[in-house]
């Protein structure tokens, strides 16, 4: 079974190759937070507005979020590890391009929108391959997934903070400078990592035409249907960023800065921020039998962000909100990614957790899209409201499937005969069987 190459050798998760690869997540994660601060102030301080700063933005959103399924495919059928090596260093050339440019004063809108949109490309091809190499480095999956989340809510934590200092004493070229360094470390980090080898069976092909690349395709997306766990939570997510991510981030901000002025929002942003890292460190003490179900749990807990900005309450139950709902949302994401990486074989793996990735994404810009006509037509204080509601809804409907809230985790002792309704542990595994892991 496609379990035992990943349960077999005991891997702690404090190696040498695993901290390389958590410096590598890190640091990247620390850079992309200093990059909206280096494009709004540059941008604005060359004659943009607003508008262009989000078209910037968007150039590399839709990039990613159009090309990361092509990207798992390509994951799947080459070295992953060279992949992500390569992605960085395309982004290494993009950034010092984007600090010259903003160092010389020759900044041009669409030579910008050019280098965020490589920059997409670039992020599609690189993080299919985070999702298959975290099982490689530790066989305690769950406690690797926290750690990151940890570090990764630390750097963007401290990203915004950074890149503000590196505007006041620099300049915004500066921002970029030090975001290209960061793909540097990235990449250096990459390179002195060393992987065990791939089960048998689950090795990336890399041969075949257009056809071969389509068969790809056409598989993971039969591998994504066949787990009514995964298109189960996947569904309800895409409710969840039209109704409640996607307006709650913009309409929190401009309420909480109209109200209370910029520094209550970066209170408020930091407690959000704190909230996440409180969150992966319960991620690294529990382990729940059922992990999605333990996750959605969790996020009842988000309602308190829209909630407290909605009702106006005053800036310490707003932080106190932000800070749980920031704990609801990291924990849920170490209990998501754990089940995603040990329920799915490695063959398909890449390909899984792009189409998880495109269809996470796929809602957001949808649901931020309607926040601004939605303020107008009822008011930002009751779409706040209205989200915190469905922030409610939503854990209810992951809840109310029995595929999602009764899958045991795939390290658990089984108990009888394994076929307890709504726990798909062991038809996951009959789906790799023809794929030899």
């Amino acid at each position: 079974m496609a379990g035992k190459g990943r349960q077999g050798d005991v891997r702690p998760v404090w190696s040498r190759d695993f901290a390389l690869f958590f410096v590598a997540r890190a640091v990247a994660r620390l850079g992309d937070t200093m990059l909206p601060v280096a494009l709004a102030a540059g941008l604005l301080q060359h004659g943009y507005g607003a508008g262009a700063v989000g078209l910037a933005m968007a150039a590399t959103s839709v990039a990613f979020a159009g090309l990361v399924v092509f990207g798992g495919v390509i994951a799947d059928r080459f070295s992953t590890r060279r992949l992500m090596i390569g992605a960085d260093l395309v982004r290494l050339g993009t950034q010092s391009l984007a600090a010259v440019l903003f160092y010389s004063g020759h900044v041009v809108l669409w030579e910008v929108c050019a280098i965020g949109f490589v920059n997409g490309v670039a992020g599609a091809v690189f993080q299919p391959g985070v999702a298959s190499t975290v099982p490689r480095l530790a066989s305690d999956i769950q406690g690797a997934n926290g750690a990151i989340r940890i570090a990764e809510s630390a750097a963007q934590l401290a990203g915004p903070a950074l890149a503000g200092v590196l505007v006041g004493f620099a300049s915004p070229g500066g921002v970029f400078a030090a975001h290209a360094a960061t793909y540097a470390v990235s990449a250096l980090s990459l390179l002195l990592l060393r992987l065990p080898p791939l089960a048998p069976g689950s090795r990336p092909t890399g041969h075949g035409g257009g056809s071969a690349f389509r068969a790809d395709l056409v598989e993971g997306w039969r591998e994504f249907r066949a787990r009514t766990w995964l298109w189960g939570v996947i569904a309800v997510w895409c409710v969840y960023m039209i109704a409640v991510w996607g307006p709650s981030v913009p309409l929190v901000a401009t309420e909480v800065v109209q109200q209370h002025g910029p520094r209550a929002y970066g209170l408020v942003n930091s407690a959000l921020g704190a909230g996440t890292v409180v969150g992966g460190l319960l991620a690294l003490r529990l382990r729940p039998r059922r992990m999605l179900r333990a996750g959605a749990i969790s996020l009842f807990a988000f309602a308190g962000f829209p909630a407290t900005v909605g009702a106006g309450l005053g800036v310490p139950a707003m932080a106190a909100g932000a800070a749980a709902a920031g704990a609801g949302m990291s924990f849920w994401g170490v209990m998501w990614a754990t089940s995603v990486q040990t329920q799915v074989p490695p063959d398909v793996l890449n390909r899984i957790h792009a189409y998880d990735v495109a269809g996470s994404l796929a809602m957001m810009p949808v649901g931020q899209a309607l926040a601004g006509p939605a303020a107008s037509a009822m008011g930002a204080d009751q779409v706040l409201l209205v989200a915190a509601a469905m922030s409610f809804a939503i854990p209810v409907a992951l809840l109310s499937v029995p595929a999602i809230r009764g899958l045991i985790r795939a390290d658990a002792p089984r108990t009888g005969s394994g076929t307890e309704p709504g726990v798909e542990v062991v038809r996951r595994r009959e789906c790799s069987d023809k794929g030899g892991g």
